[in-house]
């Protein structure tokens, strides 16, 4: 039996900028200090002012603050777009390769169910999917 995970042949990828990723259920967008400080400089303003108006903590984490309807606070929902695309979080960079996107066939499958860009377009080989992946446990 193969060590390999079941993804050892790669998955397809595009985003479609659809937003939905952004948009939706409330949910949490985990930021660390170092991600902080590029938000604060790509919004140029200080970490103690970004913090104030863009961070929620949530236990003895930070997340993103988001509007009512479950959108993040830097997601444009006239151009569908990120306003802080270049400084967006690892969270936002490493999707859809989550663990809990890719634990299993049945995982990936539901998925590219909700994102449209999943299971389409260029294919990512193991070693880049598994290095997002790495990079955090959601």
């Amino acid at each position: 039996m193969s060590d390999s995970p079941w993804y050892r042949d790669g998955l397809r990828f595009e985003c479609s900028q659809c937003g939905d990723c952004c948009t939706g259920a409330p949910g949490y967008v985990w930021v660390n200090d170092e991600e902080i400080a590029q938000l604060a400089a790509c919004v140029e303003l200080s970490v103690d002012q970004f913090e104030t108006a863009y961070v929620r903590k949530v236990g003895l984490r930070k997340s993103l603050r988001e509007y009512g309807g479950g959108e993040c606070v830097f997601f444009d929902t006239q151009s569908r777009g990120c306003t802080v695309y270049t400084a967006r979080p690892r969270q936002c960079k490493t999707w859809p390769f989550w663990d809990s996107n890719i634990r299993t066939e049945e995982d990936w499958k539901a998925t590219c169910e909700m994102c449209p860009g999943s299971g389409k377009g260029p294919l990512y080989q193991l070693e880049e999917i598994d290095e997002r992946r790495s990079q955090i446990r959601i």
